[in-house]
């Protein structure tokens, strides 16, 4: 029997396997067979040494034969459903990837379990399916909740723990479903030491370096013509802060992005921008503010006088939740541990 999924071929019936096979398959089994989208990206997708698709088999119990554009999968009928599952959305994913990573790997098959099971409440759609977000920390998970929850949401937490990714991915949610008309992006343009006075171009192009990572988000969540349409008509708006004084926001998701170098003055501007309909997520890490040393910062200011106020949620990511390269995690780690050993003897030789 042959059916057509997203284009590919697949062939089902039940064999017996008998011999060699991971642990919890049946000796009656279903049997699948895939044709690649792209037979010639088949080393990305199968990783190196075949080392994806092992990973795939031991964690769903199923047998994995590849020959050239072709895939069997050998398993118990559940277990074989998911595994081609989770092939399928490697191979969208590599429509727009050189290469995949262990994580990405990780992720699709964490999905996939989840959507099974049933468990797929936190999960965000956003634009492009294949790239569907859910949260991959429990810190995370209460992050996600807690903006579908509350009309402001402040979240504080170090770098790589999606911050700013899962409130972008949030508000391209809601856009999607109809639920607001427009996002607004924002960020305040402090340096981390330089000046925007030396750097080329006009007053837009000096900013765009600051607002990148916001485009970044977005480019992940939908092509570049919906991103650009959007754009052009005003449903997502990208600015710096300076420019939110004497504005009023409805019907849309307004997130300020690196809010630690906000001053209290500016933060209370903004916030004040809240209008009827609408959403408001406040991001930042205040280990890392860059405003000058006497000058206070925004978001501690903020977090300190609305906590418990009703409609307003305040969540805290801890290094647990970092979620980007393993290194991201011991850097963070090393440096919240104090001042390194060369500043401890340079400071001992000064008082000496």
């Amino acid at each position: 029997m042959y059916a057509k999924r997203r284009g590919s071929a697949i062939a089902t019936s039940c064999v017996a396997v008998a011999n060699v096979r991971p642990p919890g398959i049946c000796y009656y089994c279903m049997e699948l067979s895939i044709t690649l989208l792209e037979p010639q990206k088949r080393t990305e997708l199968f990783g190196a040494a075949d080392h994806h698709l092992r990973r795939i088999r031991d964690a769903l119990s199923v047998r994995l034969q590849a020959r050239n554009a072709t895939v069997r999968i050998i398993g118990e009928p559940s277990n074989v459903a998911q595994a081609a599952t989770v092939l399928e959305r490697l191979q969208n994913l590599l429509r727009n990837r050189e290469f995949l990573d262990d994580e990405t790997v990780e992720d699709a098959i964490a999905e996939v379990r989840r959507s099974e099971s049933g468990d797929s409440s936190d999960t965000i759609q956003v634009f492009a399916r294949e790239a569907n977000i859910s949260p991959r920390t429990d810190g995370q998970g209460q992050y996600v909740r807690a903006m579908f929850a509350n009309d402001l949401v402040l979240c504080l937490g170090p770098a790589g723990t999606g911050k700013t990714y899962l409130a972008v991915a949030v508000a391209v949610h809601l856009l999607k479903a109809a639920k607001t008309k427009r996002i607004v992006l924002v960020r305040p343009a402090v340096e981390a030491g330089e000046r925007l006075g030396f750097l080329p171009g006009d007053l837009q192009q000096k900013v765009n370096p600051y607002l990148r990572p916001l485009f970044d988000a977005m480019h992940d969540m939908m092509t570049y013509d919906q991103l650009k349409r959007f754009m052009v008509s005003d449903v997502i708006e990208v600015i710096p802060l300076a420019y939110m004084r004497g504005r009023t926001l409805n019907n849309a998701v307004i997130i300020l992005d690196e809010a630690q170098n906000s001053t209290p003055s500016q933060m209370l501007m903004f916030l004040t921008r809240l209008g009827h309909h609408s959403k408001m997520i406040v991001t930042g890490d205040d280990s890392q503010v860059d405003l000058e040393p006497d000058q206070p910062s925004g978001l501690i200011d903020a977090v300190s006088r609305l906590g418990g106020c009703p409609g307003l949620e305040i969540v805290r990511l801890r290094d647990s939740d970092i979620v980007r390269h393993r290194l991201v995690q011991e850097v963070v780690n090393r440096y919240a541990a104090g001042p390194s050993k060369a500043a401890r003897d340079r400071s001992r030789s000064e008082n000496n």
